[in-house]
């Protein structure tokens, strides 16, 4: 069974954090819609200027859509810290922000870029905010956390496992982006396990894209958006890929609709590309029960936060 955007009932009432909300993007096409319906919607990401232009987009679609900004850099864990102090109510939160093999280099707090942004951010993130969206399942609220993955997470045949601040042999990029999109689901699955076994009325639910044309391969490949090879690389991607707005389907789908925990949504076309969403399926090591143990074992370690 697919899904469409007209299946969205009524978000009023409910307050959702996006994180990467830069204009044009998934987080930008999340968090129009959601606001369309009426949510409560908390743009996150790093650069102010950049959030105050999609929070004029947004407005400019939705006169009376209902924005908050949030300024939080996802590759420093203080700035996380920092960040949700400001949050006072939460029913969902979308881990939406990444980066997509960038040259090699780590964050401030020792992690290989692409696993400090795409994973112990968000890791660090959720738990942080956890007691808020417990309050609100409490609540009777449909309290989430959905995290977004890519098709690329097939791509790997490890998880990371190890030492998150020792260098292991040569980067290789794309096997790197693998890697932080197989954590998304490890994340996500035994998110979703602990929740449960804690009783805690918060579901964990993943969604990717397909291949949607977002800024993220110029950014990662080039650094930049402007510029004509960024130009050319850019329209390169928009030629044979969807659409942002519809690559944004399967999150908006993991967040609105009736589903169960440790639910993965996706494009219902070939190779799941492109397409109308729905439930899908992921890698048998996303389900490998070992390696979501050890990876949230690990990052707990990493992040300095244990939780649920």
């Amino acid at each position: 069974m697919t899904w469409q955007l007209d299946d969205i009932p009524d978000q009023t009432g409910r307050t959702i954090l996006v994180t990467g909300c830069t204009i044009g993007g998934l987080g930008h096409q999340t968090s129009l819609e959601l606001a369309r319906r009426g949510a409560q919607v908390i743009l996150a990401g790093r650069n102010e200027p950049r959030l105050r232009q999609t929070e004029a987009a947004i407005v400019d679609e939705v006169p009376t859509a209902e924005l908050r900004r949030l300024v939080i850099d996802l590759a420093d864990l203080a700035s996380v810290r920092r960040a949700v102090e400001s949050v006072e109510s939460l029913d969902v939160l979308v881990n939406n922000a990444g980066i997509m093999a960038p040259a090699y280099s780590r964050t401030v707090d020792g992690f290989e870029s692409q696993l400090g942004t795409n994973h112990f951010g968000p890791f660090l993130l959720t738990g942080l905010l956890l007691p808020l969206l417990r309050t609100a399942g409490e609540a009777g609220h449909d309290a989430r956390v959905v995290t977004v993955s890519s098709q690329m997470h097939r791509a790997t045949r490890s998880a990371p496992l190890g030492d998150p601040r020792v260098e292991h042999g040569h980067y290789l990029r794309w096997p790197e982006y693998a890697q932080s999109k197989l954590a998304n689901l490890l994340f996500t699955f035994e998110l979703d396990r602990r929740l449960r076994e804690a009783d805690i009325p918060v579901r964990a639910l993943a969604a990717h894209p397909g291949f949607a044309g977002t800024h993220l391969v110029a950014n990662g490949q080039l650094g930049r958006t402007t510029g004509t090879v960024a130009s050319i690389l850019e329209t390169t991607v928009k030629a044979v890929s969807q659409s942002p707005a519809d690559g944004a389907l399967p999150t908006l789908m993991a967040v609105t609709a009736d589903l169960p925990g440790a639910t993965y949504c996706g494009p219902s076309g070939l190779g799941e590309a492109r397409g109308a969403p729905r439930i899908v399926g992921a890698s048998s090591l996303a389900h490998d029960a070992d390696a979501q143990r050890r990876l949230w074992e690990l990052s707990e370690e990493a992040v300095g936060l244990s939780y649920p």
